[in-house]
């Protein structure tokens, strides 16, 4: 006699489970959501609030009164950033920005990995090492800069040791030098930021791995290759995207070192146009326009670093 077997019926899964789940996570954990509140209520007050703030000026007439007048604000729509996108000096700066990060990111991952693989190695003096390339971190631009100028003014330290190979006009007012003289400037300055966070990551490395390529006969060169650069490949990719927002909100060094952007606007950032946009113009709702086209181009940027480079699984 047949016998008939039923399959089980799939269970649906509920709509409400990851809201259950949710709440069971706040429930099993309720120390750590009141330790990560304070943390969260400074993202909401310094980062959310301010980037909506900045949408809703995009879209609008805007412009800033005094405390207590209330005036219109039309919608204006895309207008501001029609307006933007066609703006050359915007459209330059962009540009300018673009330059500064092909020239700055590869050489603070570079240099920043060299440098921080060497450190670890160095017995000698360590803690004095890593405290000097940290220091022109800590230090404020404003104090750099000063030295920065003394060494590339016309007749600086370096135009002198360059002798006839110095470029004329000098770096900082030349069209084509301008900028990359400032990412010269960001690379130096932040090296040792980077530096530490390769230090850090170094230590996680198991020396296992070191001893088995030593014992497969690999020189320091392939085990920097082949065990140092795939192990720090997390880290990597926070440099990078480090680097580029860092890149991105260029501000200070153009608007010192130059004088405000230039010379002719070879070195204006999306930043600083923003900056004499919105405050000495007098147009925030089109400095705000410019400012959501750079957190776009940033985080697009940043999505592809954090593909491309390894952060995660394809």
């Amino acid at each position: 006699m047949a016998t008939s077997t039923t399959a089980p019926a799939a269970v649906a899964p509920s709509v409400r489970e990851p809201r259950s789940r949710a709440r069971r996570g706040v429930r099993s954990n309720p120390l750590g959501w009141i330790f990560s509140a304070p943390y969260l209520v400074f993202i909401a007050l310094v980062f959310a609030y301010p980037l909506g703030f900045a949408v809703y000026m995009s879209f609008h007439d805007y412009f800033f009164t005094a405390p207590g007048v209330t005036v219109p604000r039309p919608f204006v729509g895309l207008e501001n950033y029609t307006a933007a996108l066609s703006d050359p000096a915007v459209r330059q700066s962009f540009v300018n920005v673009a330059v500064f990060l092909v020239i700055n990111v590869p050489l603070t991952v570079v240099l920043s990995l060299v440098l921080a693989s060497l450190l670890d190695r160095v017995v000698h003096a360590k803690a004095f090492l890593r405290v000097s390339f940290y220091l022109p971190y800590l230090t404020s631009s404003v104090a750099v800069v000063g030295v920065w100028l003394f060494l590339f003014n016309g007749g600086g330290i370096v135009n002198r040791v360059l002798g006839p190979l110095a470029p004329d006009p000098s770096w900082l007012v030349n069209e084509r030098w301008a900028m990359p003289s400032i990412a010269l400037f960001v690379t130096w300055k932040g090296l040792g930021f980077y530096i530490l966070l390769y230090l850090a990551a170094l230590q996680n490395v198991a020396k296992d791995l070191y001893e088995a390529a030593a014992t497969d006969g690999a020189s320091r060169w392939q085990s920097f290759v082949n065990v140092t650069v795939p192990s720090l490949r997390p880290a990597t990719v926070l440099v990078l995207i480090l680097a580029i927002i860092t890149g991105a909100n260029l501000f200070t060094e153009p608007y010192l070192l130059t004088g405000g952007g230039g010379p002719n606007g070879a070195s204006r950032s999306p930043v600083l146009v923003m900056y004499q946009e919105g405050i000495e113009q007098g147009q925030p709702g089109y400095a705000a326009a410019i400012g959501v086209l750079l957190v776009i181009g940033t985080l697009v940027l940043s999505y592809l670093s954090n593909r491309f480079a390894g952060g995660r699984e394809s």
